[in-house]
């Protein structure tokens, strides 16, 4: 297994080159801006607290429990449940690293006990929730004065499961309806760190059947959806009330939705995290989220 970035490092070698070396290698492998600083940061951490002239090779799994007890009750700064997860999980993917690039023989952290911490499961949309959310925005498409804008919307978004950011970046020329594979969308990043988020999703053709009545009605020449945030937002809060929800409908709610339709329907998990543009360690809570959402969904049916 050939690792780029550790080929100067050895057991000798201190905390900080190493600590440079995989922040590159994380970059290479698509992680986000914000993966590698968190990562990191959490190694640098550990660099101060063990000796400057310690070398990769003499850290021991001791070594690094002391460390994480001291994180949590002695060192005074407060340390919240999920903070001290991605902390552990930081230190076993950096020793994992640095034991697959063949600079440590033994990798200290794979003893170490991880204490995963989910953060509360998101609301989703049942079936028949679904069904009536696209019955209220299929009125305003139908209408008096036909608007097709909520439909095109709604839609796209419980089919996608794209995020309200990725929406909101959306052009017409993203929208390719003549791929020899079917129409599609083309979710794309302007910052090179992100670009392993981009991806092609299908379209049905009952939205691209509403998205050509929805460029009709509008003017689509700077973005596919010309309105502020918090303006989609209400479009969205407004279907959800005129189809009688609870909870109010959001962004964040279809996308949940949207991977728990996957999931119902047997796609396999890894063609679920590339649709949705998430890095294999996002995954790991995100996917233990769905089965909850879906076993819970199973025993509401007994």
């Amino acid at each position: 297994m050939t690792i780029r970035n550790a080929e100067s490092l050895s057991a000798r070698s201190p905390l900080p080159p190493a600590i440079a070396a995989w922040a590159l290698y994380l970059q290479d492998q698509g992680s986000s801006t914000h993966t590698v600083k968190a990562f990191t940061a959490d190694l640098r951490l550990l660099a101060t607290w063990l000796p400057a002239d310690q070398g990769l090779g003499g850290i021991s799994t001791k070594d690094l429990d002391n460390f994480l007890e001291w994180m949590q009750t002695e060192r005074g700064v407060p340390c919240s449940p999920k903070t001290f997860a991605r902390r552990i999980t930081s230190l076993k993917a950096f020793f994992r690293w640095l034991q697959a690039a063949g600079v440590i023989q033994a990798d200290p952290a794979e003893a170490v006990v991880q204490k995963s911490v989910l953060s509360p499961l998101p609301g989703v949309l049942t079936e028949e929730q679904q069904a009536q959310v696209l019955k209220a925005a299929g009125r305003l498409r139908r209408g008096r004065k036909p608007d097709a804008r909520s439909y095109v919307l709604l839609s796209l978004l419980l089919s996608t499961g794209i995020k309200k950011g990725e929406t909101l970046a959306l052009t017409t020329n993203h929208i390719d309806l003549e791929a020899a594979s079917g129409p599609l969308v083309f979710v794309r990043y302007a910052n090179p760190n992100d670009r392993y988020k981009e991806r092609k999703i299908a379209l049905a053709a009952d939205w691209v059947e509403a998205y050509q009545e929805y460029r009709s009605q509008y003017d689509l020449s700077e973005r596919l959806f010309p309105w502020s945030p918090r303006r989609l937002e209400y479009l969205l809060q407004d279907l959800g009330e005129a189809a009688g929800l609870d909870a109010q409908l959001s962004f964040l709610m279809c996308r949940w939705t949207c991977a728990l339709n996957d999931l119902r329907a047997g796609i396999e998990e890894n063609k679920i995290r590339q649709k949705l543009g998430v890095s294999e360690i996002q995954w790991r809570e995100l996917g233990m989220k769905l089965h909850q959402l879906r076993g819970h969904e199973q025993l509401s049916l007994l």
